[in-house]
């Protein structure tokens, strides 16, 4: 079984098991549980028999993908720099991405 999510804009294919990096998002404290609930799903579908998916308009009702987390981890550095020729500016900035790395537990259709 596979599906196809949709997190921050972009669309991800996960199967139980897989591990995605996604963007970060607070986890409550209060819970203490390491466990994230993907709800915008667009397509669930069987790995052995393709013509059993079910797609959604946009999203399909009541689907959910289940994930476990894993650890927060930060991509590496980009640098940003704006140049300016024969005027004397340059700056230089960098930047950090922060990911949430999860293992995809159970997907409910």
């Amino acid at each position: 079984m596979y599906a196809i999510i949709e997190d921050s804009g972009s669309q991800i294919k996960v199967a139980p098991g897989d591990v995605i990096d996604v963007d970060l998002r607070e986890i409550t404290s209060k819970t203490k549980t390491k466990k994230v609930k993907f709800d915008r799903v667009l397509l669930v579908g069987d790995a052995e028999a393709d013509e059993s998916a079910n797609i959604g308009t946009p999203y399909i009702k009541g689907a959910s993908v289940s994930a476990e987390v894993l650890e927060e981890i930060r991509a590496e550095k980009i640098d940003v720099i704006k140049y300016k020729r024969r005027k004397g500016y340059k700056r230089k900035r960098g930047h950090r991405q922060r990911y949430l790395r999860v293992k995809i537990t159970d997907i409910k259709s």
